[in-house]
Formats: structure tokens, C-alpha cells, sequence
């Protein structure tokens, strides 16, 4: 790809959401001569995105079975990761859900839910990925927050406040792991235009998932702590701040 920095750490890829655009797209380039595992539910039907894979140069893909709400099954998964196929080198959080808005401001689960899905369950793996990776003394995280979580908006506030708080656990872990050999990178995208958007008027700046994810494979291999996608996004939510609330609770998700 022609992009200056290091090469991503050795290991497997490990993407949880097996499934995801984006998620696909940064395995794909991540790939030759590696192991890759896609972690998701129906696990046993991802055949194309386990041909996908191979045909863009993986030494082996491996199928595994994910459930991100059952917090439970986190650490026993990663501990059967580690133990079947060694070290991990880049894990790609890449599962989530937009959920319903007008159905969570009327039913307290679907809320509930959304926050299970976009920030609890990514604790909970983020968490424990990070043990697992200060151990081995290296490693590299990629963790999707949005730019609905900077300044949350009324139109979607659900699920901004649910990537408000990933941003803000993200940044924090980071710091933690400051020093340990062990690297996080935090990607606030924009609208990205996919199936999970199917439907939606794409935003200003919209950008799809094999331009994500040029981004992200450019941000591991530089070390970046944190990207916005596209980069103009940081000047824009700087100025946001400063929108008096009046005029930002009008604003479309």
C-alpha cells in the first residue's frame, strides 16, 4: 500500500464481527501469509467471508463462535484463541448495532440493549484482550467509536452515548497501556455507507468500508493513537462544541 511506518505486530488476526464491511475489508489487507479468525455468531455460515479471505493471500482462516452480549463467554473465548493458535498480532473490534432510536426512548430494554452491544460488550472484550496482550509484550487493538460520540445528538442519543463512553473507556485504556508494548488505536469515523446504513441518507463526508479501512491499516502501522475518518471530521467536531444547543438538538443524526 505504499503507506511509511512499521509493519503491523506478528501474530493472528483475530476480527470479532466476522461479518462487518469494514471489519472484512482491514482483514483482507491484513491477510497474506497469516492466520486469520472471524468471530461471530452463526459462525458456521460464514463461508464466502471465509473464501474472501483466503483468496486475498491468509495462510488459514478459522471460523469461531461469538455472542458479544454474553459477556461470559469473553475470556474463555480469547484464552481458546491464544491456546490453538498462538499470539495474537491485530484484533479488529468490529461488531455493533445502530439499533432503533424511537423504540429505545419508548422501551428502557432496546436502550439497554444498544448500550449492552456498543459498550459494554466492547468493555468486556477490549478488557480482556488487553491482559492477554500486555502478557505477550506486544499486540495491536483497533476500536471503532464514531463521531455520534463526541457530541452527542438528540436524533440519535442511544447510540452516541453508547460510543461516547467507548471513546472515553478507548482513550483511557490507552494511556494504560502507555509503555507496555501493547498499542490501541481508536477510529472515529463518520457516515459510513453499508448495509448497516442501508436505507439512511448518507452525511456530508460519508465515506464506504474499503476506505475505513485504508485508513486503519494506515493508522496501525503508524502507531496512531487514535483517526478521524475522513480527517476533516476533527476540524468539524472542533467547531461543533461551540454550536449553541438550541440549534444541536435539531440536528439529523
Amino acid at each position: 500500500m505504499g503507506v511509511r511506518g512499521h509493519e503491523v505486530d506478528a501474530g493472528t488476526i483475530l476480527l470479532f464481527g466476522g461479518r462487518s464491511e469494514m471489519g472484512l475489508e482491514i482483514a483482507q489487507r491484513l491477510a497474506p501469509g497469516r492466520v486469520v479468525i472471524l468471530a461471530a455468531r452463526r459462525s458456521t455460515d460464514l463461508d464466502a467471508e471465509r473464501a474472501r479471505i483466503e483468496g486475498a493471500g491468509a495462510a488459514a482462516v478459522h471460523r469461531v463462535e461469538f455472542d458479544a452480549d454474553d459477556v461470559a463467554s469473553h475470556q474463555p473465548l480469547l484464552d481458546k484463541v491464544v491456546a490453538e493458535h498462538g499470539r495474537i498480532g491485530v484484533a479488529v473490534l468490529a461488531f455493533g448495532v445502530l439499533g432503533d432510536q424511537a423504540r429505545a426512548e419508548r422501551d428502557s430494554a432496546a436502550a439497554v440493549a444498544v448500550l449492552q452491544t456498543d459498550f459494554v460488550a466492547q468493555v468486556s472484550v477490549l478488557t480482556g484482550l488487553a491482559n492477554l496482550l500486555r502478557a505477550q509484550g506486544s499486540g495491536q487493538m483497533v476500536v471503532f467509536s464514531s463521531v455520534a460520540g463526541i457530541r452527542v445528538r438528540r436524533a440519535n442519543y442511544v447510540y452516541g452515548a453508547a460510543k461516547a463512553g467507548l471513546d472515553g473507556f478507548a482513550s483511557g485504556l490507552s494511556d494504560a497501556l502507555h509503555g507496555s508494548g501493547v498499542h490501541l488505536l481508536l477510529v472515529r469515523p463518520g457516515f459510513v455507507i453499508g448495509k448497516m446504513t442501508e436505507g439512511m441518507d448518507p452525511a456530508v463526508f460519508s465515506r464506504r468500508p474499503d476506505q475505513v479501512a485504508d485508513a486503519v491499516v494506515t493508522g496501525l502501522r503508524r502507531r496512531s493513537n487514535r483517526i478521524w475518518v475522513p480527517g476533516v471530521l476533527r476540524l468539524m467536531f472542533f467547531v461543533a462544541r461551540f454550536v449553541p444547543q438550541s440549534i444541536w438538538r435539531r440536528m439529523p443524526r
